[in-house]
C-alpha cells in the first residue's frame, strides 16, 4: 500500500479495514511507522490469527496522538465503540450492569443501571450478573432503609401516602418528612462506603454514631445503628481473609484459556478481605498469546470500572505494563502497580483465582457443547417439519419496521448452523413504497436482496472467484419472514419474478406463533415446545430487534444532525464525520475533547465548541 511509505514516526492509533470498509482491528503504537509496517513484513513471526487478519486488510486509517498514553486511551475507546473482530473482546461489554446512587437527587435512591453517564450520580461496577446486582440492592435496602420510589421528594414537602417499603421498615419515609435531609445523606455516604468495600471504616463510623445517639438518649436511633452494625458484621464474617501481610486494595485477575474462549476471574480484595468476585468471558481468543489477552482485558475492564485499586495482580507480566500503569494511575489519582507475583501470599492469591477461572471455563465449555447439540437437533427437526430436502444450515430472516408510516426500514439477519452470523446482517431503507405498506415493503426488500445476490454471483464467476466472497452472493437454505400470509405471499412473488422459486420461504406470525408455507392455507404443525420452533422464534426476534434498532438509530441521527447544525464552526463535512464516528448524541456528549478533535476535519477549537454547546443545551 502507498500509505505505508508515508506513515509518520509518531505515537497514534491505527484502524485496519477489510474489503467492505469495516474496521477489523484497532491497535496503538509508539511509532505508527514501525508498528504498522510489521504487519506487512515477513509473516513467519505472526500467529495464525494475525496471518488471517493481514490477508483481509485492504486499507487502514491512523490517528496521531501526542503521547503513547493518549494513544492507549483512544485505542480503548475505539475498541469499545467498533468491537473489531480481530481484537480480544469482552463478551457483550455494553450490557454489564452497574449500581447507581442517584446523588443528583435531594434524597438519593440506589438502583441498577446499564448506562454510565458523566453526571453527579455515583456508579459502582461493572458487574456480570444483573441478578446479583438486584440482590445486592435488596440487601442494602434492608440494612440502609433508603427510598426506592420515583417520587420527586423534597425536604419539608409531604408527597402522597407512604409505600409498602415504609410499612415493612425498608424505607424511612422521606416523602412523609420522617427523616431529615442531613440524616438521610449520612446514610447515603454509609452505602457508598459499603459498596467501596470500606467496611472497617464504615463500622467505626456507625459505632461512633450509635454511642452519640445513646448518650443523647436517642435510643431508637441508636438501635437502628446497632442493627446496621450487626448486619454488616454478619457479611464480614462470610468474607474470606485472603491476605494478611498488607491492607492494600487489590484486584487479582487470572485467565483460563480454552480452544475458542477465555474466562477471566477477578477477585476484589479490600483491607485484606475478599469482598467480591466477578467472571468475564472473552470471545474468540484462539491463537492469542496470554500476554495479549491479559493486556486487552485490563484495558477493557478498567475503562468501564469506576474504582481503580492500588495493586493489580496477574499471572504473567505484560509488555505494555508501564503505559497502562500510567493511565490507571491518572484515573486513580495516585500510583497503581501491575504485578505478576512469582511466590508468596500474592502468588497463592493468583493461583486461587486461576483455579476458579479453570472451573468456570470447564462449565462454560460443557454448556456450549450442550447448546451446540441442541441447536443441531433443531436445524434437523426443521427440515423434517417443513419437508425440506436438507437441513437449513443458512437461514435468512426479514422484518419491516416503521412508526406511523415514516422512515420505513427493513432488516435481514442470518443464522448459520442455528447461530447468528452478525457479519452477514444487512439493513435496508425502503425506497419505492410510500406510507405504511408492509406487503409492498417486504416485496421490495426481497427483490433488492436477491437481485443483488444474482448480480454478484455473475460478477464473481467472471473474475473466477467463489460465491462465498460476495456480500449478497451466498444464497439461503431457508427464508423466514416476520409476519403472516400477506407478507409471505409478497416475498414468494418477489422470488418468483427473479426465477428463484426453488428457495423455501416460510413466515412466522407473532400472535399465535404459527408457521405458514407457500401454497397452504393452514399453518404447519410444529410443536410449541419443540427446539425447531424455538429456533425460528429466536431468528424472527433477532430480525425484529435489528430492524427496530436501525429505525431508532436513523431517528437519533436525524435529531443529532439538527442539533449539530446549530453549533458554531461545525459545517456539513464535520457534521458528517462526527455522525460517522459517534453515531449518537449521547456518545458525543460523553466524548472527551481529544476524542472529538481526532475526528477527520476537526480540531481542538471545534471540539471545544461542540462540548460547550452541548453542555449549555442539555435538553437537546
Amino acid at each position: 500500500m502507498e500509505k505505508l511509505k508515508n506513515l509518520p514516526d509518531h505515537p497514534g492509533v491505527y484502524l485496519m479495514k477489510d474489503e467492505a470498509g469495516d474496521i477489523i482491528y484497532v491497535g496503538k503504537a509508539v511509532s505508527l511507522k514501525n508498528r504498522v509496517k510489521q504487519y506487512f513484513q515477513s509473516s513467519r513471526n505472526h500467529s495464525p490469527k494475525i496471518r488471517v487478519m493481514v490477508s483481509q486488510i485492504r486499507d487502514f486509517e491512523y490517528i496521531l496522538t501526542d503521547s503513547e498514553l493518549e494513544a492507549l486511551i483512544l485505542e480503548c475507546n475505539l475498541i469499545k465503540k467498533h468491537r473489531p473482530k480481530y481484537n480480544v473482546l469482552l463478551k457483550d461489554d455494553k450490557t454489564y450492569p452497574y449500581i447507581m446512587v442517584t446523588t443528583e437527587e435531594e434524597y438519593p435512591r440506589v438502583i441498577m443501571t446499564r448506562r454510565v453517564k458523566k453526571d453527579k450520580n455515583k456508579y459502582f461496577g461493572p458487574y456480570t450478573s444483573a441478578k446479583a446486582v438486584r440482590e445486592t440492592i435488596e440487601l442494602l435496602r434492608r440494612i440502609f432503609p433508603v427510598r426506592s420510589c420515583n417520587k420527586n421528594v423534597k425536604e419539608g414537602v409531604r408527597e402522597g401516602r407512604p409505600c409498602l417499603y415504609f410499612h415493612i421498615n425498608q424505607c424511612q419515609g422521606p416523602c412523609q418528612g420522617n427523616i431529615s435531609k442531613e440524616e438521610y445523606q449520612a446514610m447515603i455516604k454509609e452505602i457508598c462506603k459499603f459498596l467501596d468495600g470500606k467496611h472497617d471504616d464504615l463500622l467505626q463510623d456507625l459505632r461512633t454514631k450509635m454511642a452519640e445517639a445513646a448518650n443523647n438518649l436517642e435510643f431508637e436511633k441508636a438501635a437502628r445503628y446497632r442493627d446496621r452494625i450487626a448486619a454488616i458484621e454478619r457479611i464480614r464474617e462470610n468474607q474470606k481473609v485472603v491476605y494478611t501481610s498488607s491492607v492494600e486494595d487489590m484486584d487479582v485477575i487470572a485467565f483460563a484459556q480454552g480452544d475458542t474462549n477465555t474466562v477471566a476471574q477477578v477477585f476484589f480484595v479490600r483491607n485484606g478481605k475478599l469482598i467480591g468476585t466477578e467472571q468475564f468471558v472473552l470471545d474468540d481468543t484462539r491463537d492469542t498469546e496470554l500476554k495479549e489477552v491479559i493486556s486487552s482485558f485490563i484495558k477493557q475492564f478498567y475503562i468501564m470500572s469506576l474504582y481503580i485499586p492500588k495493586v493489580i495482580l496477574v499471572q504473567e507480566d505484560i509488555e505494555d505494563a508501564e503505559v497502562i500503569m500510567k493511565w490507571l494511575s491518572e484515573k486513580r489519582g495516585n500510583r497503581v502497580y501491575i504485578h505478576a507475583p512469582k511466590k508468596g501470599d500474592k502468588k497463592e492469591l493468583v493461583d486461587m483465582a486461576l483455579r476458579n477461572a479453570e472451573d468456570a471455563l470447564r462449565n462454560l465449555e460443557d454448556k456450549l457443547k450442550r447448546e451446540e447439540a441442541r441447536t443441531a437437533g433443531a436445524v434437523n427437526q426443521l427440515a423434517e417439519y417443513l419437508g425440506l430436502d436438507r437441513p437449513p444450515y443458512r437461514i435468512e430472516a426479514f422484518d419491516i419496521s416503521n412508526i406511523q408510516g415514516t422512515e420505513t426500514v427493513a432488516s435481514m439477519v442470518v443464522f448459520e448452523g442455528g447461530k447468528p452470523k452478525n457479519s452477514d446482517y444487512r439493513r435496508f431503507r425502503i425506497k419505492t413504497v410510500e406510507g405504511p405498506n408492509d406487503f409492498a415493503s417486504m416485496a421490495e426488500v426481497i427483490e433488492r436482496r436477491f437481485r443483488r445476490g444474482m448480480e454478484e454471483i455473475a460478477e464473481l464467476r467472471q473474475q473466477g472467484k467463489s460465491p462465498e466472497d460476495g456480500k449478497f452472493s451466498r444464497m439461503p437454505d431457508l427464508v423466514l419472514i416476520d409476519g403472516g400470509k400477506g407478507q409471505l405471499n409478497a416475498a414468494v412473488e418477489a422470488l418468483r419474478k427473479l426465477g428463484l422459486e426453488d428457495i423455501p420461504v416460510i413466515s412466522l406470525a407473532k400472535r399465535l406463533e404459527e408457521v405458514y408455507v407457500e401454497g397452504k392455507s393452514d399453518p404447519v404443525n410444529i410443536p410449541k415446545n419443540s427446539d425447531a420452533l424455538h429456533l425460528l422464534q429466536r431468528v424472527r426476534d433477532e430480525a425484529h430487534r435489528f430492524a427496530i434498532s436501525y429505525h431508532r438509530s436513523l431517528r437519533e441521527k436525524s435529531r443529532l444532525h439538527s442539533v449539530l447544525e446549530d453549533i458554531p464552526g461545525i459545517g456539513p463535512k464535520r457534521r458528517a464525520a462526527l455522525l460517522k464516528r459517534f453515531g449518537t448524541l449521547e456518545a458525543i456528549r460523553n466524548a472527551t475533547v481529544e476524542e472529538l478533535a481526532s475526528v477527520e476535519g476537526m480540531n481542538r477549537q471545534a471540539a471545544q465548541n461542540v462540548i460547550e454547546y452541548l453542555r449549555g443545551h442539555e435538553e437537546a
